[in-house]
């Protein structure tokens, strides 16, 4: 038996960093989204919660919505007195608010994205070499893979969060959708987060595996996490002006979906001529912080897990192997002594 993990194994340690991910980051999200909901003047129509693995697209409007923890009155002064006031006044659990929706498609959705990606890249890698290009395009690969899969679950998710639907209402729903404007509306917004997610993921894994080669410590785990919150950083300023119109658009697209008037165009490249033409060069950078403050420790803490489980997997089977051949040269001593 040879030491490297199968693809069962590496999806139990893309899952288990995915679960570690969640649960740290999302307290931020949480903290970030009450804190602009104490000053936003439009808080009841719709918004878009992202704790560092995957967008969500929420509805809070005429006092209805699911999300009652975002409309809860806040009175914060920043980010340390908003947790700490969470804690005391509303409990500890609070600032996990929104975690269901993570790890019900989140997960899963990483699973395959970081799965997808080793097996492409070791593909790549035996055929073509080992080449920095290779991780970028098993990257790009993945996440083209893994938003096509995703995206229609997204729109039905997003369609049940509109008001409480059955499972066959929700499947009438997705009939009349198709019936009305064919299996593509299935893709909505399918398009802007391609041209967001792909290039990250590129530029994200070409980053990664160079500045992981150029590190020459020995530690894995400090070695994977600088790596990983360095290149996310650098995805993150290279695709911000994407990230604002695809978040744009997501919610356009939500207050359609939940019946709320939207003066944002649906088209990807209209929202980033509207956000030029209204706010200039500097709203296509709009929240960069915030997103790099975010994006940079989940990339490092989801990185640095992964590459940790699968340390744990590589070591496990290495064990097998050396008791396998243990056993082997054992069961041939005893053949030998048999025979003599």
């Amino acid at each position: 038996m040879g030491t490297d993990i199968t693809p069962t194994q590496q999806m139990l340690a893309s899952c288990s960093g995915a679960v570690v991910t969640s649960l740290l980051v999302t307290p931020l999200d949480v903290v970030k989204i009450r804190l602009q909901s104490q000053t936003a003047a439009n808080v009841n129509k719709c918004f878009l919660y992202c704790n560092g693995l995957m967008d969500h697209l929420c509805v809070c409007m005429n006092g209805n919505g699911k999300e009652k923890w975002y409309r809860r009155p806040g009175q914060f002064s920043g980010t340390f007195d908003a947790m700490i006031k969470i804690t005391r006044y509303e409990g500890i659990s609070s600032l996990w608010s929104g975690l269901s929706p993570t790890l019900v498609m989140a997960v899963p959705a990483t699973v395959l994205y970081f799965t997808s990606y080793d097996q492409l890249k070791s593909r790549l890698q035996s055929r073509y070499g080992n080449t920095l290009f290779i991780p970028a395009i098993a990257g790009g690969v993945a996440r083209t893979g893994t938003a096509t899969i995703i995206s229609p679950l997204e729109l039905i998710r997003t369609k049940m969060q509109s008001r409480p639907l059955t499972y066959q209402e929700v499947a009438s729903v997705i009939r009349q959708s198709v019936q009305q404007s064919g299996l593509r509306s299935l893709w909505t917004g399918w398009v802007p987060t391609i041209l967001r997610d792909v290039p990250f993921s590129m530029f994200y894994w070409f980053s990664y595996e160079l500045i992981k080669q150029k590190l020459s410590f020995d530690n894995l785990f400090l070695k994977s996490f600088l790596s990983g919150f360095t290149a996310g950083a650098i995805a993150t300023v290279i695709t911000h002006p994407m990230d604002v119109t695809k978040t744009r658009r997501q919610i356009a697209l939500g207050e359609k979906v939940f019946g709320v008037s939207s003066s944002t165009p649906m088209n990807t490249f209209a929202v980033l001529r509207d956000v030029v033409n209204n706010n200039g060069l500097r709203g296509i950078f709009s929240g960069l912080l915030p997103r790099l403050a975010k994006i940079g420790p989940a990339c490092a803490i989801m990185i640095s897990s992964y590459e940790f489980g699968k340390r744990f997997f590589r070591d496990y089977n290495h064990i097998g192997s050396l008791n396998n051949d243990n056993n082997s040269d054992n069961v041939g001593a005893l053949n030998k002594s048999f025979k003599t």
